[in-house]
């Protein structure tokens, strides 16, 4: 118990005495480089020079301050524009009626370690005796800077344990949205997730597929960088190489340079700061890498610092975004005249003159500027400062509830916490016409300027509006671009091509080459029945079924239809050999007509052997109706008239086949048979063989006819039109009829082949019927097999040659004896080799 209450009393007594501690300053303090004194003040940290001398450490004596040198000379106009905003608040009895707005503002030379002591210096009141007490409060409200991510990062998160707002003027990291790490940073410039957006929108809407990437190795560049590489995937945009350097690691730029000058890409995107562009616009210029096209980003694209005499070389026709040119009025003097009275501490001729002179030694680069504002128009940012210490002046009006005639209420305290709010709610207008409100993530709205690098006839360099883009219009009207007045890399006039493959024209696909980005391509010719009939397809369409690739394989043509025409040789040959056999068979009739009495012509039924004429003449006029384009009739046609006509030939060939049998038989005693086989039966038994062919034809196109069929399985590339069976079992029914009859045939004339006779017409029919059925059996398989048009053409071959054996082998040699032997042309001829054998 002893011991618990000893720990009390030395908890307290430590607690009491930690009270009672003075604030100390360890070591030198941080002065600001320019300062007024303010009911609120509003602290500012700008690079007003780029480099910092660091001095020795021999840890022996205490280390001299730091120096700096190399003006700055945007972020000098950075912080001349905020003084200059500050007394303009102090004069409108507008915004703060009764209160004064003071400002500290630090040069941080372009150092983090002098970024830091400035930070601290603004959060901590410099003034203040050994007596004071620290009482937690900020002696700032509000800090406006820095210029560069990075640096802006290491602020935000200094500040915000303390609640003190940060409002920067170009700090555009995406990283700087997330309000859970940076809850009290605004921005008067858009996050860079629009402008790394925009990048790769101008990249597409210029046709660019093929381009190389550069950024700064920090915060900025490989924040903005992560954005456009995702959005440029997301657009078809393919990267070639994505490299980043920072401005203290010269290796790595040689290395980004050996780069750049391998590559294939035309068009390079660079995501960087200015001091990084300066160091790889003198590599480049260096070793001689020119004709790029670069895309830049409002960090370097209107720095007049890069303009040099050998830049436009390297520069000249770049394109990129610029925060909008707003020029404020009165601040063009007010950079010659009132600053240097007002706000330069050295030009203040109060006090000791030589310890003036002394505390000026820092300030003597800056003097040389005090006549200098030629830059003022172009200086960009400066609109930006400006809006962010009106930003804070009324939020402080908010706070203290001041009103035009009654003023503030100054005893007010106020919290950095409040002034956060209160920007969060902020919304106004300035005069330059700006509107001025953050969202959600304490960042302005994306407008930019689409800026391009051209030379005047007299060699200046200007950077002329283009385009815009901005976030707060609908996506139609967003972004806009008159490539008709941009000049290109090089100060070229003529649009540079950056693409890994030239586009594949229309009859061709792209084919991803192995390993490599997807714009990296082959142009593959369609295959065939293929098409594409635009630019750069990714797959070949298949042309229906009616329809084929042209020779360029861009359009689908209706197949080439093919069937057996009466103009083509094929055709032409048939239709010869089909009225050869007519014009034949017209003149054997002419022959026989005219020889009608004569013995050889009378023997075995002269009208079977005119009937047998007439059905030969069909037989070789049917098969034209195998020629042409078919149709529905012509199907039909076709198919029955081959038929019923070839019954009809071979019903005359089997009932003379049977006379002849007949008239043998009616030869020997006491026969009378051909009484039952007379002319009338010989009619009749013809009719009859030729009405059941009738009869099965009819069925045939009665259940499922011949018909018109587009074939498609023969040939990719042509159209078959040919005539479908419809039934096979109607044309196999068709054939065998035909077939049985020349088997019976056949087999009659066979046996009759050595009747006693001079003229026996028997072995005639019998070879007439061999080579008719040897035919019709090699058909089979032909007609099977063969395609297209040639199954027709082989169908009327076996037509013409079955009828030309028909008209051949019965008929030639009677003509012969007619013509060339008339002498054996008689009765006794005919019948004397019968009758010296029955003697």
């Amino acid at each position: 118990m002893l011991i618990f209450l000893y720990t009390l009393l030395l908890f307290h007594y430590l607690h009491v005495k930690g009270e009672k501690t003075p604030c100390q300053m360890m070591g030198e303090p941080k002065y600001p480089l320019l300062s007024k004194d303010g009911d609120v003040t509003i602290g500012g940290i700008f690079a007003v020079h780029s480099k910092e001398t660091l001095p020795s450490f021999d840890f022996k004596q205490k280390p001299q301050l730091l120096s700096c040198s190399s003006v700055n000379l945007r972020d000098f106009r950075l912080a001349q524009i905020m003084t200059f905003a500050v007394d303009e608040i102090n004069r409108s009895q507008r915004l703060l009626p009764n209160v004064s707005v003071g400002y500290r503002i630090y040069d941080t030379c372009g150092s983090r370690m002098s970024a830091m002591s400035a930070t601290m210096a603004l959060m901590n009141d410099q003034d203040f005796a050994a007596v004071d007490r620290c009482n937690g409060q900020s002696p700032i409200h509000a800090i406006i800077g820095e210029t560069e991510s990075s640096a802006t990062v290491i602020l935000s998160r200094t500040t915000g344990p303390f609640k003190i707002p940060v409002i920067s003027h170009a700090a555009t990291c995406e990283c700087l949205s997330n309000r859970k790490d940076y809850p009290s940073f605004f921005r008067t410039v858009a996050s860079d997730y629009h402008q790394g957006r925009a990048l790769a929108y101008i990249v597409k809407h210029l046709g660019w597929s093929w381009v190389g990437a550069v950024n700064s190795d920090n915060d900025y560049g490989n924040n903005g960088m992560a954005i456009f590489l995702k959005t440029a995937k997301e657009e078809g945009i393919c990267v070639e190489y994505s490299e980043k350097f920072y401005r203290t690691e010269p290796e790595k730029l040689l290395k980004v340079v050996n780069v750049i000058k391998r590559g294939t890409a035309k068009v390079i995107v660079s995501f960087i700061s200015f001091l990084e562009m300066g160091l790889l616009m003198e590599q480049l210029s260096i070793q001689n890498i020119t004709g790029l096209q670069m895309i830049g980003v409002e960090g370097w694209i209107t720095a007049n610092g890069l303009i040099t005499p050998n830049s436009f070389r390297v520069l000249g026709g770049s394109l990129g975004f610029a925060v909008r040119k707003l020029l404020i009025e009165g601040f063009s003097d007010y950079v010659i005249k009132a600053f240097w009275d007002t706000a330069f501490p050295c030009t203040k001729r109060n006090g000791n003159s030589s310890q003036i002179d002394f505390d000026c030694r820092k300030y003597q680069d800056l003097l040389v500027l005090n006549n200098y504002n030629e830059d003022v128009p172009e200086q960009r940012f400066v609109s930006n400062v400006y809006k962010a210490v009106y930003a804070v002046a009324y939020a402080l009006k908010s706070l203290l509830r001041c009103k035009e005639q009654e003023g503030c209420e100054k005893s007010q305290i106020i919290q950095p916490q409040q002034v956060v709010e209160a920007l969060e709610k902020v919304k106004f207008t300035v005069k330059i016409g700006d509107h001025v409100q953050f969202d959600n993530t304490g960042s302005a709205v994306a407008q930019y300027e689409v800026v391009n690098w051209q030379q005047d006839s007299d060699g200046s360099i200007q950077f002329k509006p283009v385009g815009y883009y901005d976030a707060s219009l609908p996506s139609y009207q967003r972004f806009v671009l008159n490539t008709k007045i941009i000049v290109w890399a090089g100060g070229q006039l003529e649009k540079p091509r950056s693409v890994c493959s030239e586009s594949c024209p229309p009859g061709t696909r792209k084919a991803a080459q192995k390993g490599r980005p997807v714009c990296c391509y082959d142009c593959i010719p369609c295959a065939e029945g293929e098409i594409s009939n635009e630019t750069d397809s990714n797959n070949c369409k298949l042309c229906p079924g009616e329809y084929w690739s042209n020779a360029e394989k861009n359009e689908c043509v209706l197949k080439a239809v093919e069937f057996l025409s009466f103009t083509e040789v094929m055709g032409i040959v048939l239709v010869f050999f089909s009225m050869f056999g007519v014009g034949v068979t017209v003149l054997v009739a002419l022959l026989f007509y005219s020889k009608k009495d004569t013995p050889i012509v009378k023997a075995n039924n002269s009208e079977l052997s005119f009937l047998l004429l007439f059905s030969l003449t069909l037989c070789f006029l049917c098969s034209l109706t195998f020629i042409g384009r078919p149709t529905e009739w012509s199907c039909m046609l076709r198919h029955t008239a081959f038929g019923i006509t070839f019954v009809l030939c071979i019903s005359c060939v089997l009932g003379k086949t049977i006379v002849v049998l007949m008239a043998f038989k009616a030869t020997l005693p006491g026969n009378n048979v051909m009484k039952w086989f007379g002319p009338a039966q010989q009619r009749l038994s013809v009719l009859a063989f030729t009405l059941i062919q009738v009869l099965i034809c009819v069925l045939w196109l009665t259940i499922s006819p011949p018909f018109p069929y587009k074939n498609l399985k023969y040939h990719k590339e042509k159209l078959i039109l040919e005539c479908s069976l419809g039934s096979t079992i109607g044309f196999s029914a068709v054939l065998g009829y035909i077939g049985l009859l020349a088997l019976l045939c056949f087999i009659l004339a066979f046996l009759a082949r050595t009747l006693p006779d001079n003229f026996n017409e028997a072995k005639f029919i019998t070879f007439s019927m061999l080579i008719f059925c040897a035919v019709w059996i090699t058909f089979i398989p032909a007609y099977v097999s063969s395609p297209g048009k040639f199954t027709v053409a082989v169908e009327i071959f076996a037509i013409l040659a079955s009828s030309f054996s028909l008209l051949f082998c019965i008929f030639a040699p009677k003509c012969y004896i007619i013509l060339y032997k008339p002498e054996q042309n008689t009765k006794q001829h005919v019948m004397g080799k019968m009758s010296s054998k029955s003697l």
